[in-house]
């Protein structure tokens, strides 16, 4: 019996070998499968790769080459040139002869705007140059004409006389959004173009300037430095979205970010020069202050951004429109009003005459309605230097005057060097002035020959007669 057990055990492990060796040596082997287990991050990362690698394969927009090579063509350096005479000897200091002696006084950038050599760029480029001198991207130079400038914008319109370049068409920076992909050109160094990659930071940014003018401007962390100035700033279509102006550096280099004169606005401006000689600037006839929480407290409003009217020009656009004070501009069209930068920077593209749609708040309803855009009525008295504009009721009333017009800004050769920007003046020769026509027709009809007795009324309320010779 044992010997029968014996032997079954034996041919039963005798089996097991036999199949064991089989599967081992002769089987194929089936694949291995491992458990798939989701780890959170990598599974993000993994999906996060593959959308990225797909989005740079198929997506255009991360793909700075062609926009570069759009623009480099189209953007020149410019020279500010000054030219002196060295005398030799007293007769022809006498004479006003001698060497003609020329000297770089300051370079920077620009942008070419049509085949046939319009150019914009900054203003403090090409402030005080005697000679422009422009450099292609090929190296060829060109002596400029100044067409038009506005300083206020820091924007000057040059024009050489060429064919066939590359040009860039303007975009709608109206459009731009805040993270989008942008580029820096310029050519700063008269080598050839250089183009910087960055995003948009911000928009509508006022950087707070000292002459009571106010700006709206584009920011980027491009890197933008000397030289740089009157650059283009282009999406990645290759579209000029706006002017490279501004950096905000102790040291004068980039340090992270940098500002743009937004294409709408510069575009306005350019149209302007070339049909009217200067800028025509269009308001609603309104004036205001931002919305903040603590505005919004004492003014006990919901809204804590927006535009608070204090007060409307009577016979504006706005007052014809029906708004009030007390209401609060939400919208002008589809640019939403979140400060008075967004205001000044959309409202300095439009021309006066066009209509924009107002959404506002009154007492906390949203209400609708279209406003015929004012012009803003300047007049340069270039004898002394200041440009003056009208005043309204409220202004009026607040200075405790009948009449007069008020000092907008100083000009370069103001007959003094404190800034008497808000003064009023009441009176020219004697006349008591109550418009701009009132202004241009008592200094057109004057005398050369005769002094110019001008009244001015501070604030205070004091009045001053001087005498202009």
């Amino acid at each position: 019996m044992k010997k029968s057990v014996q032997l079954v055990s034996i041919a039963l492990f005798a089996s097991v070998l036999s199949i064991g060796g089989y599967k081992f040596f002769l089987e194929e082997p089936e694949p291995i499968t491992q458990q798939d287990y989701e780890i959170p991050w990598q599974k993000e990362n993994n999906a996060a790769s593959t959308h990225l690698a797909s989005y740079v394969g198929e997506n255009s927009e991360l793909n700075f080459t062609e926009a570069a090579k759009k623009t480099v063509n189209a953007v020149v350096h410019v020279k500010n040139i000054t030219t002196t005479r060295q005398a030799r000897s007293a007769f022809e200091y006498y004479y006003g002869s001698g060497d003609v002696r020329k000297a770089i006084r300051g370079a920077g950038s620009g942008v070419i705007l049509s085949p046939d050599g319009l150019i914009v760029t900054n203003n403090h480029v090409i402030k005080g140059a005697s000679e422009v001198q422009v450099t292609l991207n090929n190296n060829e130079t060109y002596i400029a004409e100044v067409l038009g400038t506005a300083a206020d914008s820091d924007i000057a319109l040059l024009k050489i006389d060429a064919t066939d370049l590359d040009y860039l068409p303007f975009g709608d920076s109206n459009a731009v959004e805040i993270g989008e992909w942008v580029l820096a050109v310029g050519n700063p160094f008269n080598l050839t173009s250089t183009v910087t990659a960055g995003i948009i930071s911000a928009t509508a940014r006022d950087l707070g300037r000292s002459d009571n003018q106010f700006q709206s401007f584009l920011q980027t962390d491009a890197a933008v430095n000397p030289g740089n100035s009157g650059g283009a700033l282009v999406n990645t279509r290759g579209e000029l979205i706006g002017i490279n102006t501004a950096i905000t550096s102790q040291t004068g280099s980039f340090i992270g970010y940098s500002f743009a004169i937004p294409s709408n606005n510069a575009k306005k401006i350019v149209e302007d020069l070339l049909e009217f000689g200067n800028v025509r600037k269009a308001i609603l006839g309104v004036t205001g202050s931002d919305l903040n929480s603590i505005i919004a407290k004492e003014l006990d409003v919901e809204s804590s951004q927006g535009f608070y009217i204090s007060s409307v020009e009577p016979g504006s656009g706005a007052s014809e429109a029906g708004l009030q004070k007390g209401d609060i501009i939400k919208y002008i069209d589809d640019i939403k009003i979140r400060k008075f930068a967004d205001m000044t920077g959309y409202l300095s593209s439009k021309n006066p005459g066009e209509t924009v749609s107002i959404t506002y708040l009154r007492d906390n309803d949203e209400r609708q309605t279209d406003v015929i855009l004012d012009i803003f009525k300047v007049y340069q008295i270039k004898d002394i230097g200041i440009e003056v504009t009208e005043l309204s009721e409220a202004e009026l009333e607040k200075y405790g005057s009948a009449s007069g017009v008020i000092i907008n800004k100083m000009l370069p050769n103001s007959f003094t060097k404190t800034d008497i920007s808000g003064l009023v003046i009441t009176k020219i020769n004697e006349k008591e002035v109550n418009s701009i026509e009132d202004v241009k027709s008592i200094i057109n009809n004057k005398n050369p020959d005769e002094p110019m007795l001008i009244t001015f009324l501070s604030p205070g309320g004091q009045e001053k007669t001087y005498v202009f010779r």
